[in-house]
């Protein structure tokens, strides 16, 4: 079992900046890839970016790629998701989850395991 832990949530103006933090812990080693998924209220679970355990190979959705950077720390097994020029569509509940095995980064039934998720909220 590999259990997440999400932090650093909040309420932030626009224009401003979060970083979210996934703490991972239990079985680490099978831990193929992370990833940084969202959801506003009443919309479906969105892909928001991933990054490659071994060899931190990055991938972002479009619309956040600029705006938002994954990296990881190994050492601590945590990966952060740095969010720049916030916007108020940006306002969603913030989910970390792992993957242990290769398949599509963008696709939620490819991971195994699921943090609690954060709340980030960005006022106008």
């Amino acid at each position: 079992q590999v259990q997440l832990v999400e932090s650093g949530g909040g309420l932030v103006q626009a224009g401003g900046s979060l970083r979210l933090s996934c703490a991972a812990s239990g079985r680490t080693l099978r831990i193929y890839r992370m990833g940084w998924f969202r959801q506003a209220p009443g919309k479906e679970r969105e892909f928001v970016a991933a990054i490659r355990w071994s060899g931190g190979s990055t991938y972002y959705t479009d619309s956040m790629k600029g705006r938002f950077t994954i990296s990881r720390d190994e050492t601590k097994n945590t990966v952060y998701l740095q969010m720049n020029s916030l916007k108020p569509e940006d306002t969603a509940v913030y989910y970390c989850a792992a993957a242990t095995y290769d398949d599509s980064v963008s696709y939620r039934g490819s991971y195994d395991y699921w943090g609690q998720g954060t709340q980030v909220t960005v006022s106008s």
